[in-house]
């Protein structure tokens, strides 16, 4: 499963129903999925208008009312920028930023290789020796490690999903598939087996 956190930002006179109908529409064409119960929003600005928005649930009073599983986060559930803090800043960037865009069209190995080095450099300000591996900030919580993005662990959980998706021979795959099929047949052999499935060849 891919899944990632994705932070936006609005103005006072902006409208969250027409950004849910913008994310609606970008997950039909993407296939990414937004969870809702998952969504957090934070009130910025002054004092007054952040009481506004949690008393009436919405940006100003041209837009709808949230929905009741929208968190609105509160100040004492806030969380200060402790060093810890740079991975979620490296997720909302370079996880939220880059690798939805990874998702359509691919990442060069060499922009992936400089992506990694760039976040290495931003944990540890810029030490030409960390004093942890990436390797062990990588690994869980649980297990001594930070949980800090691995952007080729990341791309190749998004080739393995593109992959699933191109594997699925029913009728529901989307039309690209039908491109990849015919890049496939024009190299297939001269005496294939009866079937004219190319996605026969890959699981052979």
């Amino acid at each position: 499963m891919y899944a990632d956190d994705t932070t936006i930002y609005l103005t006072w006179d902006d409208s969250y129903s027409n950004l849910e109908d913008l994310l609606q529409n970008w997950c039909k064409a993407s296939g990414a999925k937004f969870n809702l119960e998952k969504t957090e929003i934070l009130p910025i600005g002054t004092t007054e208008h952040q009481q506004c928005m949690i008393q009436t649930r919405k940006m100003n009073d041209k837009d709808n009312p949230w929905q009741e599983q929208i968190c609105i986060a509160q100040d004492e559930h806030a969380t200060s920028w402790e060093p810890t803090g740079k991975k979620l800043i490296v997720q909302m960037v370079a996880g939220g930023m880059m690798q939805f865009l990874t998702k359509a069209q691919g990442m060069p190995k060499s922009i992936e290789n400089t992506i990694t080095k760039q976040i290495r450099d931003f944990i540890w300000n810029e030490k030409r020796t960390p004093p942890i591996s990436s390797k062990r900030l990588e690994k869980l919580i649980t297990e001594g490690g930070l949980d800090l993005l691995n952007i080729k662990t990341r791309n190749e959980a998004i080739n393995i999903m593109w992959l699933k998706t191109y594997m699925d021979i029913s009728t529901h795959h989307p039309t690209w598939t039908f491109i990849i099929d015919a890049m496939i047949n024009s190299l297939k052999p001269d005496n294939p087996t009866k079937t004219t499935d190319p996605r026969a060849f890959l699981t052979s």
